[in-house]
């Protein structure tokens, strides 16, 4: 975010976190330049401090962008971003290969990765966004021989590759081929519908005004909790000439995993993974709320055909599917002006789907498809993207793009009219919702996170007043979370938020002692005070743990193995913080193999009724001799 976004009706060109995003209008692809691999450090890497101080409160000084006391003027300038890990942690080298550490993960923003892998070229001139396998060997079912993908740092783990180029031979497993003459891989994001669930549990409702989370946990631990690999589906092969095609969206019913795939969204059965049924679509997902209705309905963004080289196709097509039936409710379009809407994001909320983007929005009815109403636009003012669930909230754009103003709005699903609004304060050009109820949004104040998450503050608001309630700070440096705030408003990892209460990941950070572990905790704080409780919960020696989602007061989290173990997905009591283990997956090196590479900040994670369900959100031309996979599937039963 180092600089500002154009003015409203053109897309930002400079994206912050994340992959390189669809385009509003066609662009021509440039020709990345190659990477130059580092040369490996000579020594060991010096021990920091053992992690963050969890139990510091937020800074007793607003930043930058919170709103001054009555009679405080406003600083003159943002304050300077920060130039280092700051805190008090020395510059961390990566460990030289022989520290019990197989091949990284590709390097952060276009550099090489570590130990001289050069990176393959993305598209638009850019590095290849996460999803994208580096070659390696065929994958052989062998225990106790090192697995890839163990990230050493939070550096080195900001892109990962998702998209797997190897094949995976494992008992109880289901193989896919191209016998449809179709592309059988199906890869999809998931984010949001108006149902009854808990909050984060894939539907809609939630918790109402003060975060009383609503329901009993429903995720219990197996009597054996060691998982198996349940199937796995083969990754598409994208059009001559194309580079990268978006395959975002991914859902969870009580019978059906659903999954995007090059221009198709595909059911598979939960435990066999045996195909129940394919839509077919004319063009890519481009967008997908995670969010699910009561009757198994969800919303998407897509293409009205296949991009090419030459016609790379604007994203304008709003659709809602029935998961259950595997059928499209209907098709939406919106103009602007004489031009059709190109849009960056899509949600449900209140019986409404809300669609946004830089030159324009609109919303309709989930049911029928009728228009409900169009935000209000002119030359100062845009919706950017919403964010659904229990409520329906906009993040809206006002001001020229050198003095940008966010206004956080709670709106009538039916009306669009504005119920409450919160005005942040000037110079903070992206936010993110991470819940509507509460509401929470997440924000870069004054480009201070720098480390490209999009977090360096969380802003808790009354949904009925509009007023602030609480400034949450969470430097980048110390808290895990990520949020693409430009253009998937919805989109955000390492946090999920209930019981009145923020969940958040820490950084990784060295174990202590006198080795050389990693791990990181998961770290509450109060949406009322903005202050940390003092609960932690322990990821363990050389892991690294993500909060998911909330099950009823409980936090579903997963936990990101070592080298040489299986991955865990683990409950946490939401006031004692006792860790219960759900799952177990195996830690043979085949499958080891697949899973480093479903990283949780940028793949997506479904995990319920003892199913844990990992995918990758693009597919490329960039494929190794090996056949590449894009979903994997786990079960304890």
């Amino acid at each position: 975010m180092s600089q500002p976004p154009p003015p409203p009706n053109q897309p930002p060109q400079q994206p912050g976190f994340g992959p390189p995003q669809e385009p509003s209008e066609p662009q021509t692809p440039a020709s990345p330049a190659p990477a130059t691999p580092p040369t490996p450090p000579a020594q060991p890497p010096q021990q920091p401090p053992a992690g963050p101080d969890l139990n510091k409160a937020p800074q007793p000084q607003p930043g930058y962008g919170y709103p001054q006391a009555p009679g405080t003027p406003p600083p003159a300038t943002p304050p300077t971003p920060p130039q280092g890990p700051g805190y008090g942690y020395p510059q961390q080298q990566q460990p030289p290969a022989g520290y019990g550490y197989p091949a990284q993960q590709p390097g952060p923003y276009g550099q090489p990765g570590p130990y001289g892998q050069p990176q393959q070229p993305g598209p638009y001139g850019q590095q290849p966004p996460y999803g994208y396998a580096q070659p390696t060997v065929p994958m052989q079912a062998q225990a106790g021989q090192p697995g890839g993908g163990r990230k050493v740092n939070a550096q080195v783990a900001i892109i990962v590759s998702a998209v797997v180029a190897i094949a995976l031979i494992v008992g109880g497993g289901v193989w896919y081929a191209n016998s449809s003459g179709k592309d059988d891989d199906k890869q999809t994001t998931a984010e949001g519908g108006d149902t009854k669930g808990g909050e984060g549990d894939g539907k809609e409702g939630g918790s109402g005004d003060g975060g009383a989370t609503t329901g009993e946990a429903e995720e219990k631990a197996p009597a054996a909790t060691g998982s198996k690999v349940l199937f796995q589906v083969p990754s598409p092969k994208v059009p001559k000439g194309v580079t990268t095609i978006s395959i975002a969206g991914s859902w969870l019913t009580d019978s059906v995993y659903a999954k995007s795939g090059l221009s198709e969204i595909t059911g598979y059965d939960r435990k066999s993974g045996t195909k129940k049924w394919t839509l077919d679509l004319p063009g890519p997902v481009c967008a997908a709320t995670p969010h699910v209705t009561d009757d198994n309905k969800t919303a998407i963004v897509h293409k009205p055909a296949m991009p090419s080289k030459t016609d790379p196709q604007a994203c304008t097509e709003v659709a809602v599917v029935d998961l259950a039936a595997g059928s499209k409710v209907w098709t939406k379009t919106a103009k602007s002006g004489t031009m059709p809407v190109s849009f960056n994001n899509v949600t449900i909320g209140g019986g409404t789907v809300a669609a946004g983007s830089t030159s324009g929005g609109a919303a309709w009815d989930l049911a029928t498809g009728d228009e409900r109403w169009a935000p209000k636009t002119s030359d100062s003012c845009y919706d950017a993207g919403y964010g659904g669930g229990a409520k329906l909230v906009a993040v809206r754009k006002c001001g020229s793009y050198d003095q940008r103003q966010l206004h956080i709005q709670n709106v009538d699903p039916k009306t669009g009219d504005v119920l409450a609004e919160y005005k942040m304060d000037e110079g903070i050009e992206y936010a993110a919702v991470v819940s509507t109820d509460p509401l929470v949004v997440a924000a870069d104040v004054g480009d201070s996170a720098g480390d490209g998450s999009g977090i360096s503050d969380f802003f808790s608001i009354d949904t009925k007043t509009g007023k602030l309630r609480a400034r949450l700070s969470a430097p980048g440096d110390e808290f895990a979370a990520r949020c693409d705030a430009i253009y998937k408003v919805e989109n955000c990892t390492g946090v999920t938020v209930g019981n009145d209460r923020l969940y958040i990941a820490t950084e990784e950070h060295d174990s202590g002692g006198d080795s050389y572990s990693q791990t990181n905790e998961v770290v509450a704080f109060d949406l009322a005070t903005g202050k940390q409780t003092g609960q932690r919960a322990d990821a363990g020696e050389n892991y690294e743990i993500f909060p998911l989602r909330m099950d009823g007061p409980d936090v579903i989290a997963y936990k990101r193995p070592p080298y040489d173990k299986g991955g865990q997905v683990v409950s946490i009591d939401g006031e004692s913080f006792k860790e219960t283990i759900l799952m177990e997956n195996p830690s043979t090196e085949a499958v080891r193999d697949v899973e480093s590479r479903m990283s949780p900040d940028y793949s997506e994670i479904q995990f319920g009724q003892g199913g844990l369900y990992m995918s990758s959100v693009y597919a490329s031309d960039f494929t190794s001799r090996e056949k590449e996979y894009s979903v994997i599937a786990f079960g304890t039963e």
